[in-house]
């Protein structure tokens, strides 16, 4: 459908891509992962025509059409919501007004007989045919039903998009967009602006409504539910896996592995015959072997081992001092805008070294609740802070609020006081704006790098109490996993601010929900906290969907992750499972052992000749090659019901 042949991207000297080439096709779900700064969303700019490379091309069907949703953009604030999202049906409003300036033609006219009375009645038919298919008579139904998958309620559809924040106004955009129905959907970090319920409604619509998907998210979850192959994007180069991508991170490590244990055989049977050749060059009555030998070095296709990207984000946080041992306590804690009630009768406590989460829907109070936290906005009730309570606090806005003039070291030695300003470059360095990268302004940076250096501020001082409000929006795969083992390892009390289930996923021991004014709390990990919701939403959905809706309860698909109650029953059949892989690993690594050692013999002169030999590295490389397929069969085996569990 799409062709993406020999493009090369380059920027002052820098390559961002090279000479790369892929096809996309009809239906695919494609995933593009790689680090900040890789080139993603410079890809995906390209596809919507927004850039140009340097050297390629992208060949794009005229029939075929693009939508795209960028990370950032201007956004108009002249409508209601649903005059906005009604912009994404002017085509169908177009062939209602040809309809109806047919019909009136029909009307005036009297040659019922002549052909062109035919004609016309022809035309009518065949627009009202693709009107009737296009949805035309229930597009109506079908926006509502987007809008409120996204979030927004009956009573948000006639209020003004001015009235709502940059990330609802996303929403709407987003709901536009796929309301169009494009041939390709182009998604750059859709999750960044959604809530859980809605992001789980998203990858439904992915998953069974969407055309070809080309999207870019951070979200390992999102991923793996909305796509079937990932393109992976490292030091100007691709890598095409035609996996989701938890089987892509299992692959790639293989092949890298595979990539190694090649180069590493290749490079000891180079090293042998070259000590041959070396050993016996001088020698008449070897000559011939010797000759043989050179030539077979020549025809030999050199194995090489892809580079790999190691700019890595090294984060340790500070030992955090000596709180109380409740640094949170609320009670009764409630809070109002004028007549607008947020959250009331709010009651918890939170132990010295509790890991927990605030979810739920957008403007439910998660934020707020923080800022009634931080001592930021006044609140009704009681909010305790402990003993020698010291809060480190990471905002959504942090990233924007820095000064776009200074440099990144600037940023750093303004806030950095006594011994650590020695130690800025180190730190600096960590968070990977070592050497030149430190003197670069912040207005030039992405909203990754941004992240990056606001999170800097965390460690310039000892804290005990860390709260999180979305910490996670537009740091990449690795940044993600670094800062996740830093907050598992921190020994304070961390409270993080989510939609992000990968994430929250083995960091946090207990939920507190935010919606319906209240806060509820919930023991156990995230996905214990979804799987108890899960029933609660069908039977929320049962009792306020349309009617019209086209997409029945049942067809939601369920979460991957099984309650406690099913991992326990699959876990004898886990064990056994990871029993055979671990046998099949052994296998793989003693066949690997006896082929070197053969291939050491055959690199001797007196095994060269010995044609049993031969026979024996056939058989072995056979048994080799099969132990391998059976290892590859039971670790996706494996992975998959990990995936289940």
């Amino acid at each position: 459908m799409i062709s993406v042949d020999g493009l090369t991207v380059e920027f002052g000297g820098f390559t961002l891509f090279d000479n790369i080439s892929f096809v996309v096709n009809k239906k695919d779900r494609i995933a593009l992962v790689g680090k900040n700064g890789a080139g993603k969303s410079t890809l995906l700019k390209i596809f919507a025509g927004l850039q140009s490379p340097t050297r390629g091309s992208i060949s794009i069907p005229k029939d075929i059409s693009i939508g795209y949703l960028p990370q950032q953009m201007q956004l108009k604030d002249s409508r209601t919501v649903r005059e906005e999202a009604e912009l994404a049906f002017d085509h169908i409003h177009e062939m209602e007004r040809d309809i109806e300036r047919l019909n009136t033609q029909l009307a005036e006219r009297t040659d019922y007989e002549s052909e062109a009375y035919q004609k016309l009645i022809d035309q009518v038919t065949h627009l009202t045919e693709r009107f009737q298919m296009m949805g035309g008579n229930n597009y109506h139904a079908e926006l509502e039903r987007t809008l409120i998958g996204l979030g927004f309620s009956r009573s948000d559809f006639g209020r003004q998009t001015s009235e709502f924040s940059g990330g609802w106004r996303m929403r709407i955009e987003l709901a536009k967009l796929l309301l169009r129905r494009p041939d390709v959907l182009l998604l750059d970090e859709p999750t960044n602006h959604l809530d859980i319920e809605s992001i789980q409604w998203l990858e439904t619509f992915i998953a069974t409504r969407a055309n070809a998907v080309i999207l870019v998210s951070h979200d390992r979850a999102f991923l793996d539910n909305t796509t079937t192959r990932t393109i992976e994007i490292e030091l100007g180069r691709i890598y095409d896996y035609k996996v989701k991508y938890s089987d892509y991170v299992v692959l790639r490590k293989e092949r890298r592995e595979q990539q190694l244990r090649a180069y590493e055989n290749q490079q000891k049977k180079l090293a042998d015959t070259e000590a041959f050749i070396e050993r016996f060059r001088y020698k008449a009555t070897k000559s011939t072997q010797v000759q043989s030998r050179i030539k077979q070095l020549e025809k030999i296709d050199r194995i090489e081992v892809d580079e790999i990207d190691t700019a890595m984000l090294n984060l340790k946080f500070p030992p955090a001092p000596h709180s109380g041992s409740y640094p949170v306590i609320a009670e009764e804690v409630s809070k109002s805008y004028g007549d607008h009630l947020i959250f009331e009768h709010v009651n918890f406590t939170i132990r010295r070294g509790e890991k927990v989460a605030f979810v739920g829907k957008n403007g439910e109070g998660k934020s707020t609740l923080v800022k009634c936290i931080m001592g930021e906005i006044p609140f009704e009730g009681t909010l305790k802070l402990g003993h020698n309570v010291k809060i480190g606090y990471f905002a959504q806005n942090q990233a924007q609020l820095l000064d776009d003039n200074l440099t990144v070291f600037e940023t750093i030695d303004y806030v950095a006081e006594g011994d650590i300003r020695t130690k800025i470059r180190d730190i600096l360095g960590a968070f990977m704006f070592g050497g030149e990268a430190s003197e670069k302004k912040v207005r030039v940076l992405s909203g990754g790098e941004r992240s990056r250096l606001a999170m800097i501020r965390l460690l310039l001082e000892p804290v005990n109490l860390l709260i999180l409000d979305e910490p996670t929006n537009h740091l990449d795969m690795r940044s993600k996993d670094v800062l996740k083992n830093a907050l598992k390892d921190f020994d304070g009390t961390v409270i993080v601010v989510s939609h992000d289930r990968e994430f929250l996923d083995g960091l946090v021991e207990k939920v507190y929900e935010f919606g319906n004014k209240r806060v509820v709390e919930h023991l156990g990990g995230i996905y214990d906290f979804l799987e108890r919701k899960k029933l609660e939403n069908l039977q929320e959905l049962e009792r306020t969907a349309p009617a019209a809706s086209a997409t029945p309860v049942e067809a939601q698909p369920t979460q991957n992750k099984l309650s406690y109650e099913a991992r326990k029953e699959r876990s004898k059949a886990l064990k056994k499972l990871e029993k055979a892989v671990a046998e099949a690993e052994q296998k793989v690594a003693d066949l690997e052992k006896a082929v070197a050692d053969l291939e050491s013999r055959l690199a001797t002169p007196e095994g060269a000749a010995d044609a049993s030999l031969y026979t024996q590295y056939s058989d072995l490389k056979q048994q080799l090659s099969d132990t391998m397929d059976l290892w590859t069969e039971k670790t996706m085996e494996l992975e998959e019901m990990q995936g289940e569990n």
